[in-house]
């Protein structure tokens, strides 16, 4: 199966695009990638490299979290941590009741890294999720995240993807996506107020986007957008593949490429957003609940901290005023919302600029046998 990520039309006039593929059971969608220079490793040259030097740059970059409190108070950007289908994403296979140790094991550490660092967060669930892994387990995550003092969004009940079912089915998506995440809120007082789209599909065409929107504000939401991605999902496919065959040198060149690349992707959209708006603006991060990024959260939290980025609630990230921008771009695609703020406000924008992660990552998971994934 196929995960389709894009960030926007290669034949927009308005943003030139990036397009790439990325290999998921779990998500299907299609794409096309382009050769990255200068940062791209053969497969043979990173097979015989030293896995040390990896595993170097991850540790030092993991440390700067000792220097956070020596940082300028004047801290003038802010961002919203997101973190996406919830209860767990194993990576190439789908979620089973025997991934129930290491599901726990790995919101644990992330909402331990978050409630160290005194981070706001919202998890968005995919109910179908919950029943793969375990009605028990499910709820014992979800409680750990309530409890916590953290909140919790709908992600849909099966990660349906919008472009491909009716507005009905899209509504019933909605509604069944909470089984789980409205009494468990209810019973702290609250309510289930966000939204986010599967691969952000938002609807492809005007009746579908404004129907399902109508229905969404009816029912108490309001969409979830995200500014900043950096391609968790693919990284994590191989870093759960490498794990599985007990390939450590990958594993560590896996996470110090994914937080290299994960800071070349937060420094791309903070300039892409300044040239749309003229301005810093809120920004909303999109993570996945996996494996790589329990591994590696605190030194995603220290790329942000570095920048003199202030973490702020969902909430408040949304009364910035570019999130008031007309939603009136209609796409099959999921760009990030820089992209498709450059398109309502007629701003020239070059996504084929952004960056790509290392080929070899994908190859990885390509090259594996059959029985591997």
């Amino acid at each position: 199966m196929i995960h389709r990520e894009l960030r926007d039309e290669r034949s927009s006039p308005m943003c030139l695009p990036k397009v790439r593929i990325v290999h998921n059971t779990d998500m299907t969608h299609d794409a096309s990638q382009k050769n990255r220079i200068g940062v791209m490793f053969s497969r043979k040259a990173w097979e015989l490299s030293d896995a040390r030097s990896a595993s170097l740059v991850f540790k030092l970059t993991s440390l700067g979290l000792l220097f956070l409190a020596f940082l300028p108070k004047s801290q003038s950007q802010t961002v919203a941590m997101t973190v996406d289908d919830l209860p767990y994403v194993p990576g190439l296979r789908p979620l089973n009741p025997n991934d129930r140790r290491s599901a726990i094991l790995t919101n644990e550490r992330i909402l331990h890294a978050f409630t160290r660092h005194h981070i706001p967060a919202i998890g968005f669930v995919n109910e179908k999720h919950g029943e793969q892994l375990g009605a028990p387990t499910n709820r014992k995550i979800l409680e750990q995240w309530i409890r916590s003092g953290f909140d919790l969004g709908n992600h849909f009940y099966a990660h349906a993807d919008v472009d491909s079912i009716t507005v009905e089915q899209a509504e019933q998506e909605i509604l069944r996506g909470e089984t789980t995440i409205r009494p468990l809120l209810e019973s702290a007082s609250r309510e289930p107020r966000y939204m986010r789209f599967p691969y952000n599909h938002t609807g492809d065409t005007k009746e579908k986007h404004d129907a399902i929107a109508a229905f969404l504000a009816a029912h108490g939401y309001r969409m979830a957008p995200c500014t900043i991605d950096n391609s968790d999902y693919e990284f994590n496919q191989t870093y759960a593949l490498a794990l599985a065959r007990h390939d450590m040198r990958s594993a560590a060149k896996v996470r110090a490429d994914y937080i290299a690349y994960t800071a070349s992707e937060i420094d791309w959209y903070t300039k892409l957003d300044r040239q749309v708006f003229g301005r810093d603006l809120t920004h909303i991060m999109l993570l996945h609940d996996s494996l790589l990024n329990a591994d590696t959260i605190e030194a995603v939290i220290t790329l942000f901290a570095e920048r003199g980025y202030r973490f702020v609630t969902l909430t408040e990230a949304l009364q910035d005023p570019a999130y008031a921008t007309p939603e009136t771009y209609i796409t099959k695609f999921g760009p990030m919302w820089g992209y498709r703020w450059a398109r309502e406000l007629n701003v020239n924008v070059n996504g084929r600029d952004e960056p790509d992660p290392p080929a070899w990552i994908n190859q990885y998971v390509k090259e594996a046998p059959a029985s591997a994934n």
